[in-house]
């Protein structure tokens, strides 16, 4: 009877089931090399603001969202019971994990805040709060996470109607705001860099030229520029003041969580640099999403601290 090499029959099998198999995403770091989710949570515990750059459509990384917020929540409730343990005076001292998102609006704060706090329904909040086509499968676990949980949950971007306006009319267009309108933007003046390879590019993806033959902007092209950068600026502000806050009344444990659109903080620009404005000392972590045909491989490095890289034949949510 032939005998057989079993070690190496196990390998062969191993490895048939390994090159047959389906990974749903692959991290990288920054630099290119593979990484993991293991990685990603240890260096969000060490940061004051994380960046969750994701695609809107893409359910796994909505499915690491919920899952980075969940192990945060448990590791910094974990570090609260040690400092409650340790405290002379035994005060409280509550879960301080800040969520935050470009897909609700600053002038739905208190629709949201009423829904979280069980003053308004569920579909009162749903009809009322401009919600994203895709809330309720993408979205609403990280606003049912934080409504359990009581975290604080910060409607981030600029009201879509003064983006708007600011696409077709300009900057200059705020200033005829009136002040309780103000409220839910950055302070004015905003400052807009378009050599900024953020606001750049997208006047090349327009297929514009950003100047004219006179080498003046062309109004049109830097108006959309400018629409994206308000909204950037909103939503440093909100996070920066929202964080602010949270660290005078518990600098132990703050961390704030926020999701956005990976264009929003890609190449540590757009957020992230209204944000360093405020405060150049905020440890900021960022991470980006990419659909590429392979996955053993990173096809752009040093665009965030980490990239999830998911298949592009990744079925979407829309």
């Amino acid at each position: 009877m032939k005998k057989y090499n079993i070690p190496f029959f196990a390998l062969l099998l191993f490895l048939i089931s390994f090159q047959t198999d389906k990974p749903a995403y692959q991290i990288f770091d920054a630099a290119g090399k593979k990484s993991s989710y293991k990685s990603i949570l240890e260096k969000a515990q060490e940061s004051d603001i994380i960046l969750f750059g994701e695609s809107h459509n893409n359910p796994i990384i909505h499915w690491l969202q919920i899952e980075l917020t969940k192990d945060l929540f448990k590791q910094l409730s974990q570090n609260t019971s040690e400092d409650q343990s340790n405290a002379k005076n035994k005060k409280i001292i509550k879960n301080n994990l800040i969520l935050g998102a470009e897909m609700f609006e600053s002038d739905n704060q208190t629709i949201l805040d009423e829904y979280l706090n069980d003053i308004i329904t569920e579909k009162n909040f749903e009809a009322e709060a401009r919600l994203w086509n895709n809330y309720k499968t993408d979205y609403k676990p990280l606003l049912e996470f934080a409504k359990e949980n009581n975290l604080v949950f910060v409607a981030t971007n600029i009201p879509r109607r003064y983006a708007s306006l600011v696409s077709k009319k300009g900057l200059i267009s705020l200033d005829s705001l009136t002040d309780d309108a103000k409220r839910f933007m950055m302070p004015l003046p905003v400052e807009v860099d378009l050599k900024m390879p953020a606001y750049a590019n997208m006047l090349k993806m327009m297929g514009v030229h950003s100047t004219s033959d006179d080498g003046k902007v062309n109004e049109g092209a830097a108006n959309f520029a400018y629409a994206q950068a308000v909204k950037d600026a909103t939503m440093a502000f909100r996070i920066n003041e929202y964080y602010q806050k949270s660290i005078q009344d518990k600098p132990k444990n703050s961390i704030f969580l926020h999701f956005n659109g990976s264009y929003h903080s890609d190449n540590y620009e757009s957020i992230v640099y209204y944000l360093k404005a405020h405060n150049p000392n905020l440890k900021i972590m960022t991470i980006t999403a990419a659909d590429q045909k392979e996955l053993e491989s990173l096809e752009k490095s040093g665009v965030a601290d980490f990239a999830i890289v998911t298949p592009l034949s990744m079925t979407k949510t829309y």
